[in-house]
């Protein structure tokens, strides 16, 4: 498919780079719900969840509940899924209509309403794991917020956060990485690269995601 004939996938894709104030979010998420899964994901091939669950499928972690923090229309949870049956998730989502479309997958135990730049004091603290696929990301939030995300975990717990690569780069979180680490917060950090889409659109076959994978203390 050709760059020069963008899609509808691209057109949102462009659109959800340019937001800005939560309430933006929740207004282009109404409107993106229905359309994210096909229009979006299936038409670009996004294949990012892939990523960040292969990450976690990696390393050992404590036996608990996942979180998964801007879970969207739940594709991570479907990604956890195929490699872990069993497995306990909740998301948290700022978008109740995204949340709505996870909920009618099945995959989750729990699913809960939360601005992450504001107060989620209702999302619980004993989770033995963390991920994202997407919310790191222009127009979306930047690294500050990881240190409050650590402190949703259990002692043991394993992060896998993914964060497009050119963003990691412009909005320090390599930074943030290394004051967590000297704070005796996190240890063992890890960057491992891994594609965003499949290749099918041209636009963004070289697009890659920096999943941070660490362990929390």
């Amino acid at each position: 498919m050709s760059g020069d004939d963008p899609t509808e996938g691209d057109r949102l894709l462009q659109r959800a780079y340019s937001l800005g104030a939560p309430d933006s979010h929740v207004d282009f998420y109404r409107d993106f719900a229905d359309t994210y899964d096909s229009a979006f994901a299936a038409d670009l091939g996004y294949i990012y969840p892939l990523g960040v669950v292969s990450v976690l499928a990696g390393v050992e972690r404590p036996h608990g509940a996942i979180l998964d923090i801007g879970c969207g229309t739940g594709l991570v949870a479907t990604a956890i899924r195929k490699v872990d049956p069993a497995a306990v998730i909740d998301g948290v989502d700022i978008s109740p209509d995204m949340l709505e479309k996870a909920r009618s997958k099945g995959d989750y135990r729990h699913l809960m309403e939360a601005d992450l730049t504001a107060d989620f004091s209702q999302v619980p603290t004993d989770y033995a794991a963390i991920v994202s696929a997407g919310l790191f990301t222009f127009g979306h939030l930047g690294p500050d917020v990881i240190p409050d995300m650590v402190s949703l975990c259990s002692p043991g717990a394993v992060a896998a956060l993914g964060v497009n690569s050119k963003f990691f780069v412009e909005h320090g979180f390599q930074d943030v990485l290394d004051a967590l680490d000297a704070d005796g917060r996190i240890a063992s950090a890890a960057l491992h690269e891994v594609p965003i889409y499949d290749g099918r659109d041209e636009a963004h076959a070289n697009e890659t995601g920096m999943i941070l994978r660490f362990t929390v203390l």
